[in-house]
Formats: structure tokens, C-alpha cells, sequence
């Protein structure tokens, strides 16, 4: 039995607590984006896995650091600084226009102005349910190790393992080292061939939680390629392969049905795209 365990019920895109969640980490990602010297394919802009849960990692402030992190194991958010400054609170819930505000007055205090572009919001009705986000930070940590694991195993280019605030999923990059014909070289984002390993809560087109893979551009036949027991390709809307969440959880190897699924299909595109 893998001691990689995923539990059963976590925080989906269409629970309650997924747009006050949602919020708080668009709001660390415009604090991060704002100060943070630019890098490659906008790994300035996302956050990282912690120990405890989310990480802006330490963003630079005149001649100081300092550090924004979602705690999911005492619901919290927190400011640490590099001259020993901390300052924390609950997270309950509380509209994004409110986090906001907190957050912006917690760091005035500190003499930091970041002086960031606010998030666009609609403020719900107050929603916090910690089982499911801890199911979910729980899933995100496990996801984000095995992450890792396949990127130590890749010899070409990789991004960071990251976490995007905007569409809330974790995902790395890996690039073939190939330039995408008739795109400027000096457009990274454009430019350079890639395939995207990710995990989602859901969305719209896949109403439930989701491990994916992408190519860009995508390679001739690919999609429709052979795919490990278990996964799909989903062709509304995006190209891509999927294997759903809860196929992983009702594995009794999950992370070598995991790392089954990104190796075989990372292989075969890069196969396709020489």
C-alpha cells in the first residue's frame, strides 16, 4: 500500500468556500506580482506549497523581506518580516474586499506599501468550511511532492512546481528546448515548446477534480494517442489529457498511477514534438 494518501471530499470550484479561498489567493498573487522581480513565464507571479499551505515566498521591500502565507492547518493568514515583524488572523470567511483591506493595513503598519492592483471581486456571503479545505490542502501537498518527483526525473528546462491563484490549480511546465517556428524568440511565453502538468478542483468543463496534461503547440496526433488505464482525452473547450481525482483516490497506488500517467504521455509528446 503507497503511504501517499488522498482524501475523498475536498474543496471543489463549486463548494461555497471556493470563492472566498479563491479570493484570498488572488490577493497574495497581486501583492507578490507587485514587488517581485519579473521572471520567466510569470513564476513571479505565482505562489508556492509551504508546510503548512500557500506562499507568496519572500518577496523583496526596500532593503527588507517579507512574506505572505495561507495557513491551512490553523486557518490563518500571516505576515513575517526579515526584521522579525509578524502579524496574523483567522480566516473566516470574510469578503475579499475585507481580506483586502486587512492585509493592506496589516503591512501599512509595517511601513510596506506595496501599492498593488486591487482584485476584481463580487463579495459573497461569508463561507469557511475547514474540513474541505484541509481535504484540499491535503490533496495539494501530496500532488505537489509527487510534482517535484517527476521534475527531478526530467533532464530538459522546467518551471517552478507552482500554484496559479487566477485559474487555482498547481502545475509545472517542462520545455523541449525547441523555439515554436514563426513565434519571437524573445516571447518566451509564446515562443518556446511546452507541455503543461497541472491539477485542478474543477471547472466548468470538467465539473470535478482533475489531474491534466497540455502541449503547446499541441503535436500532430497527439491527442488521441494511447493513455494509461484510467485517463481521457478532453477535447470541449481545451486539448489535453485527464485523469480524474477521484480515480487516483480509489487507487491503492496512487502516486504510481500518477507518475504512470505523466511519464507515458510527457513521453509521448516530446516524441511528437521532434
Amino acid at each position: 500500500m503507497s503511504h501517499f494518501q488522498f482524501p475523498r471530499d475536498i474543496l471543489t470550484f463549486s463548494h461555497p468556500s471556493f470563492e472566498p479561498l479563491h479570493g484570498y489567493t488572488r490577493a497574495l498573487n497581486m501583492i507578490r506580482r507587485a514587488l517581485t522581480p519579473r521572471q520567466k513565464h510569470w513564476a513571479h507571479v505565482s505562489l508556492r506549497v509551504n508546510a503548512t499551505g500557500l506562499s507568496t515566498t519572500p518577496i523583496p521591500y526596500q532593503s527588507e523581506l517579507f512574506e505572505l502565507a495561507l495557513d491551512f492547518v490553523t486557518h490563518r493568514v500571516i505576515i513575517t518580516t526579515s526584521r522579525g515583524a509578524r502579524w496574523e488572523t483567522r480566516l473566516r470567511g470574510q469578503p475579499l474586499s475585507q481580506f483586502w483591506q486587512e492585509l493592506n493595513d496589516a503591512l501599512g503598519a509595517m511601513k510596506i506599501f506595496p501599492n498593488a492592483t486591487k482584485p476584481d471581486y463580487a463579495d459573497a456571503a461569508p463561507n469557511y468550511d475547514a474540513a474541505p479545505i484541509e481535504n484540499y490542502w491535503r490533496a495539494l501537498s501530496q500532488a505537489d511532492i509527487l510534482l517535484k518527483q517527476f521534475q527531478g526525473e526530467l533532464r530538459q528546462e522546467t518551471s517552478p512546481v507552482q500554484f496559479w491563484a487566477h485559474h487555482f490549480d498547481l502545475a509545472m511546465l517542462w520545455f523541449s528546448g525547441r523555439l515554436v517556428p514563426g513565434q519571437n524568440p524573445d516571447d518566451e511565453e509564446n515562443a518556446d515548446e511546452q507541455m503543461n502538468f497541472g491539477f485542478s478542483v474543477g471547472d466548468g468543463g470538467i465539473p470535478e477534480p482533475y489531474f491534466y496534461i497540455t502541449a503547446y503547440p499541441l503535436p500532430e496526433n497527439f491527442i488521441g494517442s494511447p493513455l494509461p488505464n484510467g485517463a481521457y482525452w478532453h477535447t470541449e473547450g481545451w486539448n489535453g489529457a485527464v485523469l480524474l481525482y477521484k480515480t487516483v483516490v480509489e487507487s491503492d497506488a496512487p502516486d504510481a498511477l500518477l507518475m504512470d500517467f505523466w511519464r507515458n504521455v510527457q513521453k509521448r509528446g516530446a516524441e511528437l514534438m521532434r
